[in-house]
């Protein structure tokens, strides 16, 4: 069994004494220094699993010593509590930034002390072993990967000895050595003279460009994102140099996330897709990056040359309308450039045009899934999804005009008229149906909606307006809006907690980083993502994943909530794993107001584990 390993640092040798006594007999293997130097110098050798930090301390303070372990990697994941006197807020804000965990106060209390220490340990305990169990996946690839970054590396260093040369800066990309536009639109341009001189010659176009790049940036940085970026050129490179498909080629990046491909002397457009699905492939296998899995995909457009093209321009343009119709239509696929698709970009600045002046015009409705306490088997509340009612469309997808609400910064004020509907529709409930009541309502957010200035004031006055007390409403964020901005994000949710709103995690487990500050956020509930749950079979990976999310919920005090629970046998796993809460197609789809009122209010409680309503989406 192991032994947990404490380092107590503190300036006075009297208040080792002290936590000697209360921590006895706990099992617990405890070292001591006496001061910040020393501590910082001998974590190596103590490999503590939790620290003990005095604040009040000579030469270097508990909170300059809290940073400096904080900001080396290895230790980042050790909690930290802080033992101190203080008890301003300004001074407890300070230990937060600095990175503390938590607190006790002085004078120490033993069940206080015990506790906490016990508490952190167990939070350790539980992230080791998550990230041991993601890790032991990329065991098989550890060989194969350690290969490819020793030839990285050679290739790295032709890199920096060519980058010497006037010409290669002028015509490559300086991060990923590939050729950049200018030399892609040299090649365009012979390949366009060709295909007019030449009977027989055809040539190809493949724009691509990564789904959810961005992301990757903001989160982890632009260091790992440029070496994600280095990575996927050489996977590009790879992947054509093994096929004969065509006898040239110019793979090159055009700028940011986009890279071009232009394949010459081949076949047919056959050639094309063949490649094009090898790369898809290639990429179900992650890009591993200082230890970190990275899961990306991309989406591809393509463009036959032709004789009708007479520039360049014009065979970048419909390549990449090619590929945003792609992205369209779920990311993770390609798509081959056609004259409709001209109308369909047409059509893309009307959908954005109709979306702004669709709340004006109450367009929108919101639609109510229910959330099924699937331990006790009875109803607990709904999540609030919005529908679009075109004029002339009908209902336009959600996947459709969400994405492009969030391009065009329409979500802020659609978010803020979904909050307030479901509200006055959760007050009317209460109202009408008082026996089904405590029931609470899920709506969600945008990383948009917590940048906006007034946004703790805009639920403040819709709340006012409704009568709805915020225990009834819990606000769904996703995990990776928590790493956007940690400090401001946690100012946040710890005023709607004062609030006595809940918080629910959402898409729980497709992240990168959270878990390091997740016993930070004054959260109440997980929500496992859909993608693990519709894929679980005991024993597989997902099965796994779910089962270790669950111990760590339960470790940190959290509700979890199981998303897209769809057959019984989901529903059997996940009670056996001890999740509490789930919501899926298994107990009904999301309904209209009348719907949910006709299927679950208007008649008395019922038992709800078994499925409801339609199946089909």
């Amino acid at each position: 069994m192991h032994q947990f390993s404490i380092l107590v640092i503190d300036d006075e040798p009297e208040n080792f004494d002290v936590i000697e006594a209360l921590l006895h007999n706990r099992g617990y293997q405890l070292h001591y220094a006496s001061g910040g130097k020393e501590a910082i110098a001998s974590l190596d050798a103590f490999q503590p699993d939790a620290i003990l930090l005095d604040v009040m301390m000579p030469e270097i303070d508990g909170i300059e010593v809290c940073k400096r372990i904080k900001a080396m990697p290895q230790w980042q994941a050790v909690p930290i509590i802080m033992v101190t006197a203080l008890t301003a807020k300004e001074d407890l804000s300070r230990c937060l930034q600095a990175g503390a965990d938590d607190f006790v106060s002085k004078p120490v209390n033993g069940l206080e002390l015990r506790a906490r220490v016990q508490s952190m340990l167990r939070i350790k305990q539980q992230y080791d072993q998550l990230q041991t169990s993601l890790e032991r996946q990329a065991i098989l690839e550890a060989e194969k990967l350690e290969l490819l970054e020793d030839r990285n590396t050679e290739l790295e260093r032709q890199v920096e000895e060519r980058t010497v040369m006037l010409i290669h800066n002028a015509l490559y990309d300086a991060l990923t050595d590939l050729p950049n536009r200018k030399l892609l639109m040299e090649r365009l341009e012979c390949a366009i003279i060709q295909a007019n001189q030449t009977e027989n010659y055809t040539f190809a176009v493949l724009f691509l460009d990564l789904d959810g790049f961005k992301m990757i940036n903001d989160s982890l940085g632009h260091l790992v994102g440029d070496r994600l970026l280095i990575d996927i050129a050489q996977t590009i490179q790879t992947k054509i140099n093994e096929t004969d498909l065509a006898s040239r080629y110019l793979a090159s990046r055009l700028g940011g996330d986009e890279f071009v491909i232009l394949l010459e002397d081949i076949a047919d457009i056959q050639d094309a897709l063949r490649i094009a699905e090898r790369l898809f492939e290639e990429f179900q296998t992650p890009f591993k990056l200082n230890e970190r899995e990275i899961f990306i995909t991309t989406s591809i457009g393509i463009v036959l040359g032709t004789p009708d093209y007479t520039r360049a321009s014009d065979l970048l343009r419909d390549a990449d309308i090619a590929m945003y119709r792609a992205k369209a239509q779920g990311r993770n696929s390609y798509k081959i450039f056609d004259a409709e698709m001209h109308t369909q970009a047409v059509n893309r600045l009307t959908l954005e045009t109709d979306l702004r002046k669709a709340l004006e015009r109450e367009e929108f409705v919101v639609y109510y899934q229910p959330i099924v306490d699937i331990v006790g088997d009875r109803l607990i509340g709904f999540e609030a999804l919005v529908r679009w009612q075109h004029p002339t469309r009908g209902f336009v997808s959600p996947a459709e005009f969400i994405p492009a609400a969030e391009e065009n910064g329409s979500i802020v004020p659609l978010d803020s008229w979904m909050f307030e509907k479901a509200c006055q529709q959760m007050a009317i409930w209460k109202s009408k149906y008082p026996s089904h009541f405590p029931l609470k309502i899920s709506i969600n957010l945008s990383a948009q909606d917590l940048r906006k200035a007034s946004f703790i004031e805009d639920i403040d006055r819709i709340q006012s307006e409704t009568g709805l007390e915020g225990s009834a409403i819990a606000l769904e964020i996703t995990e990776s809006m928590l790493i956007e901005n940690i400090k401001k994000t946690i100012d946040l949710l710890t005023q709607l907690k004062e609030r006595k709103i809940q918080i629910s995690i959402d898409d729980f487990g497709t992240g990168y980083s959270s878990l390091n500050y997740l016993h930070r956020f004054p959260a109440d509930n997980l929500k496992i993502d859909y993608s693990f749950v519709s894929q679980m079979q005991q024993g597989n990976r997902n099965y796994q994943v779910v089962s270790t999310i669950i111990a760590l919920s339960n470790h940190l005090g959290l509700d979890v909530v199981a998303e897209g629970i769809e057959t019984p046998q989901q529903l059997q796993w996940l009670q056996q794993l001890g999740c509490e809460f789930g919501q899926g197609y298994l107990f009904s789809k999301p309904l209209s107001v009348k719907e949910i009122e006709t299927l679950f209010l208007c008649e008395a409680p019922k038992k709800l584990c078994q499925p409801h309503g339609s199946n089909s989406p």
